[in-house]
């Protein structure tokens, strides 16, 4: 089973109310020797689903948390990260962790089978039912990150739980970094900009970053007419920034247009809070001591 971890804004008061009809069935589970079992899925879960499981669990998440030495976990990610997918949460511990060091995070999803956390998770988190062993309904090029850890007796073909991970992987971001690298005009230039500064010797180098919503999701005024002037400009200028340097990769102009197609719809669904970094980046000169200095030249 699954949790959906979803904008709190976007979640209606009759998904909620389903949601939790639906979790506090599954939680009842089935007792069998004394303990407690999952009823959910096409395959027996081997692991109990009880209030001891729930402790073990939430030790083992602190277990884990020592041993890679303050981390949740060590894949290399953006801080902006949008799209998360928690595979065997369990208690949801571990999403709920995540979801308050990445408010920027609007879903993220995982294998839930044990107690109703979700009063205690944050508006970006909340839980849905699902069964991770089977086909996924997600569309492909759905998360930016996906996370797994410790499932014991709950997964039979591991090879093709992680091709669905693989599948589900958002594909515009990896295609079009891939096809400026190609073009020679790396994305990920300006994150780097204050680095080269310093590099070249300037001094007092500071660097500002700003979120750019992509549509007009925003409740704040100023950031919604940001987003409603971000979006016309992604209408208007994604074929002319994206065709060229998907050529490079060997893309054809229909297989291009039609990829973009797609990439336009979401950017227009304000369901979705996409946003993107923009990188201010400033320094001076220093100043150098010369005696052939003409000090009648003004310097700007």
């Amino acid at each position: 089973m699954m949790i959906l971890l979803i904008e709190g804004a976007d979640v209606g008061e009759d998904t909620r109310g389903s949601l939790a009809s639906l979790t506090s069935s599954i939680i009842k589970g089935v007792e069998e020797n004394g303990r407690t079992y999952a009823v959910y899925g096409q395959e027996e879960y081997e692991m109990p689903m009880d209030e001891v499981e729930m402790d073990r669990i939430d030790m083992a998440h602190a277990k884990y948390f020592m041993l890679l030495e303050k981390k949740r976990f060590l894949a290399p990610i953006d801080t902006d990260v949008q799209k998360v997918l928690d595979l065997g949460t369990g208690t949801g511990v571990w999403s709920i962790d995540f979801a308050d060091a990445y408010p920027s995070a609007e879903a993220s999803r995982g294998n839930r089978y044990c107690s109703d956390t979700t009063h205690w998770a944050p508006p970006n988190c909340q839980f849905q039912a699902d069964d991770i062993t089977q086909p996924w309904t997600w569309k492909k090029d759905t998360f930016d990150f996906v996370f797994a850890r410790d499932l014991p007796f709950s997964v039979r073909n591991w090879p093709n739980l992680i091709s669905q991970c693989y599948d589900k992987f958002r594909e515009y971001d990896k295609h079009i970094r891939a096809a400026a690298v190609a073009f020679g005009t790396p994305l990920e230039d300006p994150a780097s900009f204050k680095k080269w500064f310093d590099k070249a010797g300037f001094e007092a180098v500071v660097k500002k970053k700003y979120k750019i919503p992509s549509n007009p999701w925003p409740k704040d005024p100023r950031l919604k007419l940001i987003g409603a002037m971000e979006q016309e400009n992604f209408m208007t200028g994604l074929e002319g920034m994206s065709i060229r340097s998907l050529d490079k990769l060997g893309w054809s102009l229909d297989d291009s247009k039609r990829f973009l197609g797609e990439v336009k719809k979401e950017i227009k669904n304000r369901r979705k809070h996409p946003y993107y970094p923009f990188y201010a980046v400033y320094g001076r000169k220093p100043k150098q001591e010369n005696k052939n200095i003409d000090h009648n030249v003004l310097e700007e």
